[in-house]
């Protein structure tokens, strides 16, 4: 080690000790170095990169469940065993929950120690004043208050943090049958409304019906949009769509974008609707929080050129020409890429976009899966979470379905700024997944996303695009070395696919094809933040 006046310290067999500056080390010296992890909250140094090729690093976890129940049992050793095995269960929840982003503080050992002292040194105070002492700022942050109170319910520790659960109703799920209507098509048409709304399978004459023909449906051939009405859904092959009249198929189309063109009128036109957008922001309050928390602590990546001095080859430094002559080696220096240090601020700001699967088949199975739902939520979260972060994070949306690879919903630099204009892009998106052509221009628009971010990508601090998908790219063909190979097509620009939606096991057999890291299957939206993370940390944090 050369410390800053010039001395040196080396290893008590150095050969140089006697040596003026030379400093032997006892032999049984040791350093001892402890270190927070990097990224909120605790902001620790990045050990690894600075300093791991020099120490022995052993990374320390939280204790076993065993372990901290004798930990505590020494701090409180009246208190009872039963009370202490629930404090240990539930702060390891709350660990969990952390490490998905889910909590934005990883509760420690720490804080249970002290609500085991409390009981105690104060045994006539309840177990709720004890717990209150250490969660009481928590009631100031609303999502972190409601994830901590029903955990803590569920194992039955008391606490009075004023409070109200939210809970989502689901709806069934639609079953798919195959069928064959061995009928033709004649005219598309949007076919009558049943007041009742019963369930009709084939035929051609009541709007909502499935596996029928000409009428607004679902799984049937040569209806002008797709209508789900919530039924169970009939299906016809796909040989038998295919076998569609080029003159259908054509009126079929001109009648859908009609259709079309006057949903978009109407949502323009429609007032703020607080009880549709609450059912898409409700349910994902708690990943918005855990999101912003992410987007706190994102700090620089872009690498700086400088002069990195004590090298074996490259340029003589001046400032070493005595080492030089004492016969030293490391006398030289070179350019090189330089990270920024843990926590550097942004000179510039992040890219990101977002690319949603809007296609038919969003449409077509959100009654098997909720697929669209969950995506339409997913970008929800994103727009709440990402306001105010537009001067460190340049965000647009764009889409694709079988019409193109690129529909703009959210231009670079214009977030929404309220609710109404939130839910205006989701009902758009929607009424594009309904009213579109069948298809599947998945990898063009993630062609298409990675060279526009890569032309720009000189005035940024990084570039990445994320990718919504339901994974149905085997009906249309679609080889998984094509998507890998438009996701690498360009080094400027990272690329993520998260499969929202799947048919049996197709999202996962995806992943497990793509580039290591750069795939990711979530059917629950409480994963989102923690994939996020996982991305941000790989790319947005180095």
């Amino acid at each position: 080690m050369i410390l800053s006046d010039g001395r040196r310290i080396v290893l008590p067999n150095d050969p140089r000790v006697g040596s003026p500056n030379i400093i032997p080390v006892h032999p049984d010296f040791r350093l001892i170095v402890l270190a927070n992890r990097p990224g909120f909250p605790f902001l620790g140094n990045d050990l690894f990169s600075a300093l791991g090729d020099l120490f022995s690093v052993h990374v320390i976890d939280n204790p076993s469940e065993q372990s901290e129940l004798a930990l505590l049992s020494s701090y409180g050793p009246d208190v009872p065993r039963d009370t202490l095995l629930r404090l240990v269960r539930a702060f390891g929840q709350f660990r969990e929950l952390s490490d998905k982003a889910l909590l934005p503080y990883p509760y420690s050992t720490r804080e249970a120690v002290h609500i085991v002292k409390h009981l105690q040194n104060y045994p006539e105070d309840s177990m709720s004043e004890a717990v209150s002492n250490v969660f009481d700022f928590d009631k100031y942050n609303s999502a972190a208050k409601e994830t901590l109170l029903k955990i803590l319910s569920e194992h039955g520790i008391p606490v009075n943090l004023s409070h109200t659960l939210l809970e989502k109703k689901g709806k069934p799920l639609q079953l798919t049958v195959q069928r064959d209507s061995g009928l033709d098509t004649s005219e598309p048409k949007h076919g009558k409304e049943d007041p009742n709304n019963d369930p009709h399978v084939g035929g051609n004459t009541w709007a909502g019906g499935t596996g029928g023909r000409d009428t607004a449906g679902l799984g049937g051939k040569g209806g002008p949009y797709r209508l789900d009405k919530g039924h169970t859904v009939h299906q016809i092959s796909e040989a038998e769509k295919a076998a569609i009249p080029e003159h259908v198929k054509k009126a079929a189309r001109e009648m859908g974008e009609k259709a079309f063109r006057e949903k978009l009128k109407e949502i323009q036109m429609s007032q703020y609707d607080a009880k549709v957008y609450n059912e898409y922001s409700l349910p994902v309050q708690n990943q918005v929080q855990a999101l912003r928390i992410i987007l706190s602590s994102l700090q620089a990546k872009s690498q700086e050129r400088v002069w990195s001095r004590n090298q074996t080859s490259g340029d003589l430094d001046d400032s070493r020409l005595i080492e030089g002559i004492t016969g030293e080696r490391a006398i030289y220096k070179r350019r090189s890429d330089q990270d920024p240090e843990l926590g550097a601020p942004q000179m510039k700001p992040k890219r990101l976009r977002l690319v949603a699967d809007v296609s038919g088949s969003m449409y077509r199975f959100n009654g098997y899966d909720g697929r669209l739902d969950r995506e339409l939520e997913a970008v929800i979260m994103v727009l709440e979470a990402f306001q105010d972060f537009d001067q460190r994070i340049c965000l647009d949306i764009v889409g694709h379905s079988g019409d193109t690879p690129c529909i703009p919903f959210v231009p670079v630099n214009q977030l929404p700024r309220d609710n109404k204009q939130r839910l205006d892009v989701i009902k758009t998106m929607h009424a594009h997944s309904q009213f579109c052509v069948s298809g599947d221009y998945t990898v063009e628009s993630i062609a298409d996303s990675v060279e526009s971010l890569a032309a720009s990508s000189k005035d940024y601090d990084d570039s990445i695009v994320i990718v919504l998908s339901d994974a149905n790219l085997e009906r249309y063909g679609i080889h998984p070395r094509e998507l890998a190979g438009a996701m690498d097509s360009d080094e400027s620009v990272r690329v993520y696919a998260v499969f929202i939606g799947s048919l049996g096991d197709q999202a996962n057999r995806l992943t497990q094809e793509l580039p290591p890291g750069r795939g990711f299957v979530c059917m629950d939206l409480s994963e989102i933040p923690q994939i996020l993370q996982q991305i941000f940390s790989t790319s947005l944090l180095k």
